[in-house]
């Protein structure tokens, strides 16, 4: 399926900061985040749970969609999409270089 350049411009997809991980007591797969988008923070659900810990992906800059419908999932209300890429179902998070702000935007 193709989208249109006008569909893609309504992506908000941005750098930001991982400032809070934890686990989710009774889940394997997931855990949440407090996420620093430069202009607000938010909360996510972050899944790969069973490859990382909550300290691998603390304070990890990542390529985030800002402007996701919420969605409460395991309780926990998710405010944005983190990016990753999927090698053989293990989410590989794309992230981003010291130095670049929270609230950046990706083009």
């Amino acid at each position: 399926m193709s989208i249109t350049s006008e569909d893609f411009k309504r992506l908000d997809i941005r750098v930001a900061r991982l400032v809070a991980v934890e686990s989710i007591p009774g889940m394997k797969k997931i855990m949440k985040a407090k996420v620093d988008l430069g202009d607000r923070t938010v909360h996510a659900i972050v899944g790969g749970a069973e490859y990382y810990t909550a300290e691998d992906l603390q304070d990890k800059l990542v390529a985030v969609v800002a402007n996701m419908e919420p969605r409460t999932v395991a309780g926990v209300k998710s405010e944005c999409m983190l990016l990753a890429a999927d090698d053989h179902g293990k989410p590989v998070w794309l992230t981003l270089p010291a130095g670049v702000s929270p609230g950046t935007k990706i083009r």
